[in-house]
């Protein structure tokens, strides 16, 4: 190569593990810049190698990995990817994690419980991050847990556009379902005109994982179009008993809008199976062809994945792209 490239010029480069890689590539097709070519495998007892194949020495790397089953080893594989940028000298390491794993273990319920969600906010900057962006928190302040710059990314203008032009939004009401989803409904309300609003008040069996009892709906719910707005659907017991209440309640029809489509177990035949009209998921985790179903519709993140990256790279506002939020 001949002449000297500039020492403060600044490079960016993508980098992809093995979880998710039709939203890596559609996030370097937003950015027109190609995935940095990888070597990764797995060694017979399951220990994860990797290595670059292009020097990354005083780059500002953008590693992108969405923490989808199996969730342990897609964690450590982006673990290992940060680790071996540092020391390849890469001037500076961001995590892009569109789902971040163990999200809900963020606070004790009763004693002798973990922080998991601490937990990977240490082990990611142990490793050598400098940064995290996500998309939509299970809680808002998981973003304290890491010590540097957390750039908190929202589905809901994404989610939010899709009923727009398909209900009637005088006939909506938006539902919570459950208190710690309040803030996130009270968003919705406010993007779809002050549309008004409902919770649902459940109750957990604390012994008994994924387990939901439904108790009431507060709000009025009577003869309209309730859109259930929750971060995730995991096992799908939530939403679709979320649903029955409300049906009861004398909801005339239920969608569901969610960000993180994590569907394990009987989750694609409670979904399947239930009076739900629609549930509108993103891409921010792999959804395979055998977990599809006629009711689901999926909207791609990459184009806000990559909005985000590129305000990053070039020291942009990350929050302008959500109206201050963050």
């Amino acid at each position: 190569m001949s002449g000297i490239k500039a020492s403060g010029q600044k490079k960016l480069m993508l980098f992809t593990g093995r979880a998710h890689p039709d939203l890596a590539k559609e996030v370097s097709d937003n950015l027109h810049v190609d995935l940095t070519p990888t070597s990764a495998y797995d060694f017979a007892n399951g220990e994860t190698f990797v290595r670059f194949l292009e020097s990354v020495r005083g780059s500002d790397a953008f590693v992108i990995q969405s923490h989808t089953a199996p969730i342990n080893q897609w964690i450590m594989e982006q673990l290992i990817m940060v680790d071996a940028l540092k020391r390849a000298s890469a001037k500076r390491i961001t995590v892009v994690a569109p789902f971040f794993g163990y999200a809900r273990q963020d606070k004790k319920h009763r004693g002798r419980e973990p922080i998991s969600a601490r937990l990977m906010a240490d082990l990611f900057k142990t490793a050598g991050a400098d940064r995290l962006i996500t998309v939509d928190l299970h809680t808002a302040q998981i973003q304290g847990f890491f010590d540097g710059p957390v750039d908190h990314l929202f589905a809901l203008d994404l989610l939010a556009h899709h009923f727009e032009s398909r209900l009637d939004t005088s006939r909506v009401t938006v539902v919570a379902p459950d208190a710690g989803r309040v803030r996130v409904t009270e968003r919705w309300s406010d993007r779809l005109g002050g549309v008004p609003m409902a919770i649902i008040h459940k109750k957990r069996d604390p012994d008994v994982a994924n387990e939901v009892k439904v108790f009431d709906v507060v709000g009025e719910v009577e003869g309209r179009t309730c859109v259930v707005v929750d971060d995730m659907i995991d096992t799908g017991g939530t939403i679709v008993k979320a649903a029955d209440a409300l049906f009861d309640h004398g909801a005339d029809k239920v969608v569901v809008a969610a960000t993180h489509g994590v569907l394990s177990g009987p989750a694609v035949d409670r979904l399947k199976n239930s009076r739900i009209s629609e549930v509108v998921l993103t891409n921010t985790l792999p959804i395979p062809e055998d977990k599809q179903f006629d009711k689901l519709t999926v909207l791609s993140i990459a184009p806000l994945v990559a909005r985000a990256i590129n305000e990053v790279f070039s020291d942009g506002s990350v929050t302008s792209l959500f109206g201050g939020h963050s």
